[in-house]
């Protein structure tokens, strides 16, 4: 069997991967190679995953769809060339007897389905939050809005037209709510998880860590991982940790700063510095991490790190957080995030909004760094509300194991093709 990979975006790629590496480990593994639709596919370089036919970067960074002058760029870019190749790969993989699996949104599944050849699409990018809970739909405030639901679905009639064909053999939603409702329109969805979830496991000293005795309040900073987006973000993020030093001037505070690898530390470091944080030569936060940066304030302590992404997640007792994929799996983990709108071009004040809907009660969006503590001294000051939190994000973002158990029944499904 040979499946290919088709994904779109920095996020879908590493969903793809964990996928991609529980079917390597499959009794009969298949041929799994990749073709990242948007960017270089870094994740699938990093992982040993072959990539066929041609990738290269656009302007947009993966953002077209956010806005028609980034649209521009990309087409000035190549982006017309591009897609046409990568048309061609999809078409020749599905003549020489290939399935594929899509990953993302509307883009990968109609490849998918222009290729001609059996396929199943992993939908990381919508969810029916969005327009309803578990009691019914959410109040949206313009007719704009209200027709956002206007098919009766997040998915709209063509996306569920791709996804109901007799060459679609699968669907994996990323949430339950969405598999009830997808399963209405006879289309193959499987409620098997979300993949965003899987591969968080803390280390060991982040275990022996947590288990202390009167731990400082510990803080998840999330700027995104998109440059220079992130760098704006950082600035903000920095102007609601002063105004937290100032609410809890006598409270031991922690700060891990979850930095993506393709950023920058001196940009970070540098306003940090200017706000008065001193950098310390020793670090005893991450012993996994030697390269991390240690800064002391008063009674806090901010560390950034680009190696222990998972043990911020698991350390932390909230988050700020400006970011898409990396605020959704805090969340999953049981815990509460504050967010503050950005400048984009992807964690807009649209993009804040509508994240408060997929996530629900797990999220606090606040207009401005004042306004952070507080909602901190809300948070903590409510148990009960904490404990809906936790159990409103392991809902919502389900259970590891996500990936394998796609990846047992893709192969359930493809190989009825060769019964």
């Amino acid at each position: 069997m040979k499946i290919l990979c088709l994904s779109n975006g920095h996020g879908e790629d590493a969903i793809a991967v964990r996928i991609l590496q529980a079917l390597q480990q499959q009794p009969q593994a298949p041929e799994i190679p990749a073709l990242p639709l948007v960017g270089k596919g870094q994740a699938y370089i990093n992982h040993n995953i072959a990539i066929v036919g041609p990738v290269k970067p656009m302007p947009s960074g993966g953002f077209v769809y956010m806005d028609g002058r980034q649209l521009v760029r990309d087409v000035k870019g190549g982006l017309l060339q591009l897609t046409l190749a990568q048309i061609k790969i999809v078409k020749t993989w599905a003549k020489e007897g290939g399935v594929i699996l899509a990953v993302g949104d509307i883009v990968p599944l109609l490849f998918a389905w222009l290729s001609g050849a059996p396929y199943a699409f992993v939908g990381t990018a919508k969810s029916e939050y969005y327009l309803r809970d578990e009691v019914g739909p959410l109040p949206r405030n313009s007719w704009f809005e209200k027709m956002e639901a206007w098919s009766g679905s997040v998915y709209l009639p063509w996306e569920r037209w791709l996804m109901s064909r007799p060459k679609c053999r699968a669907v994996f939603p990323r949430d339950n709510l969405t598999t009830a409702g997808l399963k209405r329109w006879s289309i193959p969805a499987f409620d098997l998880g979300n993949p965003m979830m899987d591969s968080l496991e803390p280390s060991a000293a982040a275990i022996a860590t947590k288990s202390q005795e009167n731990p400082p309040l510990t803080i998840a900073l999330l700027p995104g991982s998109r440059p220079p987006e992130a760098y704006a973000n950082w600035h903000q993020i920095i102007q609601a940790i002063a105004r937290i030093l100032e609410t809890f001037p006598n409270r031991p505070l922690l700060f891990l700063g979850a930095i993506a690898p393709g950023l920058d530390l001196d940009k970070l470091r540098e306003p940090l510095e200017a706000q008065a944080w001193r950098l310390s030569i020793t670090n005893h936060i991450f012993s996994s991490d030697p390269t991390a940066l240690r800064f002391t304030q008063r009674k806090a302590t901010l560390v950034l790190t680009q190696q222990a992404f998972n043990d911020c997640l698991h350390l932390a007792d909230l988050a700020i957080a400006m970011a898409g994929t990396a605020t959704e799996q805090f969340v999953g983990l049981g815990k509460p995030a504050i967010t503050l709108p950005g400048q984009g071009p992807q964690f807009t004040p649209a993009f804040a909004e509508a994240q408060t809907r997929l996530l629900g009660c797990s999220i606090t969006l606040v207009q401005q760094p004042a306004q952070v503590p507080k909602a901190i001294e809300a948070l903590l000051s409510n148990p009960d509300r904490l404990q809906i939190i936790a159990d409103n994000g392991q809902h919502r973002m389900g259970a590891p194991g996500a990936a394998q158990r796609i990846a047992t029944q893709l192969i359930q499904q493809f190989g009825k093709l060769h019964v």
